[in-house]
């Protein structure tokens, strides 16, 4: 795994200067801290942070082709490298190391963007031409690896993280509103919009092309979820496809030259992929978890039973509220976007946890909730469709009551309180975001806080459109599955809580789950065996009663939480700059929200007085985006002047061949 970036001439040659490059790359030392190199000419600039894990002694990048036409920087895995590599030697491409980046480079010699499509992996790369003077710029199917850009003054500017654009001196971070009003919507800003204006994101399963000065960007794959309708298919045999399937996007996730660790959540998802891995293949196997403090929110008796059933080398970490606090600012800095859950806190820890344990790499459950229908929202969908065929009723609505045990708002609530609650566009059953509606507008009552309202409004007519072709001639449930992974499985999961807490400390995760083989398996398997009644993940329990204990794939699926607002407002001096970042001054300094609106909030939370689940995620967005403001625009000139700025560096210089011929 790597941190890749770059900066390329649209009109005119002009070289970009090896410094620049340089500071680009320290920006991303945390994702690949191991060498650091650079390739220039007179058009183009690429740089790469490499944390090594293929070829440790010979995968240093920037990577050539045989003649030196065409250079690659790359950030992931294509784990069916070893299956591609024997067919492009057969074509005569000879080989100069052993990893998967210069299998990459040489498919796509042969077969230019569409060698996308033979890629299984994870990844973010670029791809420069020289002759042809043309950047290439792609990213995974599932979005499970970033890539920014931003095209200014004549140049475009990439990065795998923002903050390494911003390390161009031509550059300045500014706090987009329509972002923050999406982020106050649905979790996360949707791509290719960030939080900062005039940076954009490549969304998921798209690339980028750069060619004579125009810029095009088109996906590669899209995310479908029309079923299958083959009568003579049993169960037993969707249950023998998605095993072999999940066995084999298990075991190629094993790939490495490096150990490979495995988080185990006490869930379903996470304990199946480490069974896997146990029974198929003779490894030792480290496995890590959080345990919090609160109770409420600890699942370490179940990840201890998957230890000792599996017997693993099984490590914790421990996490209070005031840990929680403690790591937030960092949080936010790798995170580079405000976020309305403290969630990524622990996952930052628990990184550094198998960091410090001498593991680069570790295997995780991500991607079965939204591909086989784990998630409440789901049967909250199933439910309000079933009681709005029968919108009297009193007894379907009862049903309800299994939503949602780990909020007291709902849990606790009266009957009356949840039939008004969830009653709330009850027949609009027609709507294509039918299944969302009710979480979006909870979260846009965050958008209250506010100081400037977005120029659009943040709503799904403008953001989620369009919807791809015959949407709406998909199941229900495949509609809201394309909704929670669009909005919340890609921008938020695998980003603020995944791929930038693992890369904080230089951690690489792994999801067989997102292997798009699985992926596309479930987008085809009849919604019967996703979501059967209320009982979620259907097949993958069959699959599990395999490998794992009765009490675990038995579990009803409890989401992964963390404690907010308590996290902040405690005695420990740590929290001090939460309290700062809230006084009236900061807000309206910052000028992105209603200081009076954020001052009575912040003395509720600091009351100690039971914050409801809105506010609780409004002190967590508040703050992040505070945090986001005081990072990335105020500080981020004399941030980044004490960084360690990037050394043994292998540089392929161009520029002086050029001036000389």
């Amino acid at each position: 795994m790597c941190g890749i970036a770059g900066v390329v001439n649209l009109r005119e040659p002009a070289p970009v200067a090896a410094e620049t490059l340089a500071q680009m790359l320290a920006m991303l030392r945390h994702r690949g801290p191991d060498e650091f190199g650079i390739y220039r000419d007179g058009w183009a600039g690429l740089g790469s942070a490499r944390l090594s894990i293929l070829d440790l002694s010979g995968g240093q990048q920037p990577i050539g082709n045989e003649d030196g036409s065409l250079w690659i920087v790359y950030n992931g895995e294509v784990f069916n490298h070893v299956e591609l590599r024997p067919g492009l030697e057969a074509r005569g491409h000879r080989f100069s190391t052993r990893t998967d980046t210069e299998c990459i480079l040489h498919l796509y010699e042969d077969e230019g963007p569409d060698c996308l499509r033979r890629l299984n992996g994870q990844f973010a790369l670029a791809i420069w031409d020289a002759r042809r003077r043309s950047l290439f710029l792609a990213r995974d199917r599932m979005g499970i690896r970033p890539l920014f850009y931003t095209v200014r003054d004549g140049q475009l500017v990439f990065g795998s993280e923002m903050k390494a654009l911003f390390a161009h001196p031509a550059l300045r971070a500014r706090i987009d509103p329509d972002g923050l009003a999406q982020i106050f919507t649905y979790w996360s800003a949707l791509a290719p919009r960030t939080i900062f204006k005039d940076t954009s994101e490549l969304p998921p399963g798209h690339y980028l092309l750069l060619e004579e000065g125009a810029i095009t960007v088109a996906p590669f794959w899209t995310l479908q979820f029309v079923e299958e309708t083959d009568p003579t298919r049993t169960e037993a045999d969707y249950l023998d496809e998605f095993e072999q399937l999940l066995i084999d996007s298990t075991l190629i996730r094993l790939r490495a030259d490096v150990p490979v660790g495995a988080y185990l959540s006490g869930g379903l998802d996470s304990s199946l992929t480490a069974a896997i891995i146990r029974k198929r293949t003779t490894n030792r196997l480290n496995t890590f978890s959080i345990a919090f403090s609160d109770p409420a929110f600890d699942e370490s008796a179940f990840q201890r039973r998957m230890a000792e059933h599996l017997g693993t080398d099984h490590q914790v970490v421990y996490c209070s509220d005031a840990d929680i606090g403690r790591v937030f600012p960092d949080v936010i800095w790798h995170a580079e976007t405000p976020v309305l859950r403290t969630a990524p806190a622990p996952m930052y820890l628990l990184s550094e946890l198998a960091h410090s344990c001498g593991f680069r790499v570790v295997m995780t459950g991500e991607g079965a909730d939204e591909l086989l229908a784990g998630y409440d929202i789901f049967k909250e969908m199933a439910i309000r469709r079933f009681w709005a065929k029968a919108p009297d009723s009193a007894l379907r609505p009862l049903l309800l009551r299994r939503l949602y045990p780990e909020i007291d708002q709902v849990s606790n609530a009266s009957q009356a309180f949840l039939m008004a609650y969830f009653k709330r566009g009850l027949s609009a059953t027609d709507s294509p975001f039918y299944s969302h509606t009710l979480r979006w507008s909870n979260a846009a009552r965050l958008k209250r806080f506010l100081r400037q309202p977005p120029a659009q409004g943040a709503h799904p007519e403008f953001d989620l459109t369009p919807l791809p072709r015959d949407f709406e001639m998909w199941s229900p449930l495949g509609q809201a599955q394309y909704l929670e992974i669009v909005t919340f499985l890609a921008p938020y999961l695998l980003s603020s809580q995944g791929d930038r807490m693992g890369m904080a400390h230089s951690v690489e995760g792994r999801f067989p789950f997102l292997d798009y083989r699985v992926v596309e398996f479930c987008g085809r398997l009849p919604s019967r065996h996703k979501l059967r009644g209320l009982r979620e993940k259907r097949l993958l329990r069959e699959v599990g009663r395999k490998y794992l204990p009765p009490e675990i794939w038995t579990r009803r699926k409890r989401p992964y939480r963390a404690p907010i607002h308590r996290c902040f407002f405690g005695d420990d001096s740590a929290t001090e700059y939460a309290r700062e970042l809230l006084s009236p001054r900061a807000v309206a300094d910052a000028g992105l929200f209603d200081a009076q609106a954020v001052s009575q909030l912040a003395a509720k939370a600091a009351s100690g007085a039971q914050l409801s689940e809105a506010d609780d995620m409004a002190v967590a967005g508040i703050l992040s985006a505070q945090l986001v403001h005081q990072q990335f625009v105020r500080d981020f000139r004399s941030r980044i002047s004490t960084l360690r700025p990037a050394d043994r560096v292998k540089v392929v210089d161009q520029v002086a061949k050029e001036t000389t011929h």
